[in-house]
Formats: structure tokens, sequence, C-alpha cells
């Protein structure tokens, strides 16, 4: 379990499998929909699980892509500051209260979001300068 003072390892978990992108939204879909409802506690530490893991692997994915742009591309900088958002998340503990556990999960469905629209938006970017 993650909390403020444990590090995150980023570094060691890459693969080389592209990410479901449509994996990941359905994940962060299930806490973010206007409609949804707080899942029961046991589905929820799953999802947070699940949401952990696919933030954990787009990391690097992102960065990757980021490397393959032009350092004043604004595009490239905003991925940055997401991925520095992510990585920050990721060290949110899971919280002592139903309410701060369903916070917590909100927050990383957001961030998983995030990092999957710049991972489409750098994807499609590069093969565009490629």
């Amino acid at each position: 379990m993650a909390n403020a003072t444990s590090p995150v390892r980023i570094e060691g978990s890459r693969s080389s499998a592209p990410p479901d992108i449509a994996t990941v939204r359905a994940t962060a879909r299930r806490l973010l929909a206007a409609d949804a409802e707080a899942p029961a506690p046991d589905e929820l530490a799953s999802l947070t699980a699940r949401l952990r893991r696919d933030i954990t692997s787009l990391i690097p994915v992102v960065e990757a892509l980021t490397r393959t742009l032009p350092e004043t591309d604004v595009p490239r900088a905003c991925a940055l500051a997401c991925i520095g958002e992510a990585r920050m998340r990721l060290r949110l503990g899971d919280g002592g209260n139903a309410t701060v556990r369903l916070s917590v999960a909100v927050r990383l469905a957001r961030t998983a979001n995030a990092l999957a629209d710049h991972h489409q938006a750098l994807s499609h970017s590069t093969r565009r300068t490629s």
C-alpha cells in the first residue's frame, strides 16, 4: 500500500505491450460517470489497485512519447505536467475512511483518464511527425 512517505517505483514496471486504453478508460468511467454509484468497499479497493497499476504502466509510455517531440512543444509540456501530477497521486494513501478512499479513487481515475488522453494525443502527434 502506498502512502505519502513511500517511494513510487515506476522504472521497473515497463512493459513491451502497449497499454489497453479502452480498459483504462472503462475502469476510470466506473468512478467518473455522472450516474456512477459508490462501489462496495471490496470493489473500490479493487478499482483503486487497478487504477494504480494503469497509471504506473502509462507513465513510462507517455514519457517515452514526449521524448520524440521538441522541448518547446506545448502538448509535450502538458503531458510532462500530467506525469508529475500522476506521480504525486500515486503517493496518496488509500485513506482512513470510506469517504477518503472514494475521493482517492476518483482522483486516480481522473489521472488515469488524463494519461490516456495524452497517450492518444501524443501517439497521433508522433505518427504525423515521423
